[in-house]
Formats: structure tokens, sequence, C-alpha cells
């Protein structure tokens, strides 16, 4: 019987905005170091604020000391982040076995937020009109899709769905 290698992970900085003085914020992400590129790594989990990516994305690593990083190669998973002032657990309760019914992951739960993985194959429309329900049932809950569109403008999509299904 031969053992199976374990994974071994690393805690990298991402920035996820500017504080009131210009300063970044970071947020600290869990990735796998891959054996075949000691500069790659793939995320394990959606991030909650850093923009542009999603669990099993894989990064080149530019300089992890100042969080820079270069994207490689996108796993098609879309980053779904949920948030709600309060009693987050409801809408957990509510929406994660939807969600996991149809693929995706619970990658992190807080307070007051949850932050999702799910394969875009799995159609935007099934997902938004899930996550609309949701808003429906709990109007003071919002949602957004991390890694869609344009972190600089927030509202022209990014379109690299359409690369990965022409790869096909």
């Amino acid at each position: 019987m031969t053992e199976k290698a374990s994974i071994q992970t690393t805690e990298l900085p991402f920035i996820a905005g500017v504080n009131e003085s210009g300063e970044p914020v970071f947020e600290s992400l869990t990735a796998e170091l891959l054996e075949d590129d000691p500069d790659h790594v793939r995320l394990l989990r959606s991030p909650l604020f850093a923009r542009n990516l999603a669990a099993g994305d894989k990064l080149k690593v530019i300089n992890a000391a100042t969080a820079e990083y270069q994207l490689v190669q996108r796993s098609g998973n879309l980053c779904v982040r949920v948030f709600r002032k309060e009693y987050m657990s409801e809408v957990d309760e509510y929406l994660s076995p939807k969600l996991e019914k149809l693929g995706g992951s619970t990658d992190l739960r807080s307070e007051r937020a949850l932050v999702y993985s799910i394969h875009y194959s799995i159609g935007f429309q099934a997902i938004e009109d899930l996550l609309n329900q949701a808003c429906h049932t709990y109007p003071d809950m919002v949602w957004y899709y991390g890694n869609v569109y344009d972190p600089e403008d927030g509202t022209t999509p990014l379109n690299w769905w359409q690369d990965l299904q022409t790869e096909k």
C-alpha cells in the first residue's frame, strides 16, 4: 500500500484593499506549494477581499513579501462573496447546502460573511438565481462575484470563462 504524499501549504499575503491612510491592507490566503514548480502555488480557497482570484487558481510568486503574484492559470471557479450585518448563520444554513448541491464549496464562514467557490460551468444564471432568491429571503444580505469583474472599475466583465470554453 502506498501512502499519498501530503500537500504542502503556505500562508501568503494578498492585497485586499487600502486603509484610510492609503496603505495596503492584506488578506492571508492558504496556497498549495506545487512540487513541479517551486515558484508556483495553487489557492486552496477563494478570498474574502482580494480580487480577481478563486480557489484552484494557479499563481506564480513574484515577491511574496510585497504580495506580488502573476495569475498563471484559472481554475474555472467563480468566487462568490456574501455579506450581512448579522445572523449570517441563517443565510449559511439556507444557502450553503443549495450551492454545495450544485457542486460548490463553502470556503469561509464568519459572523458577517460567507465565501463560496463554484465552477462557472454550472451557469451564471443558475448561480445568480439562487443567490438572488437568498437575497429575497434575507433582504439585508448582499452578494458579489470576486473574480468576474475588472477590479479597477467593478463593472467590466473579465470574460476569462470564454477562454476556458474555447480550450475544450
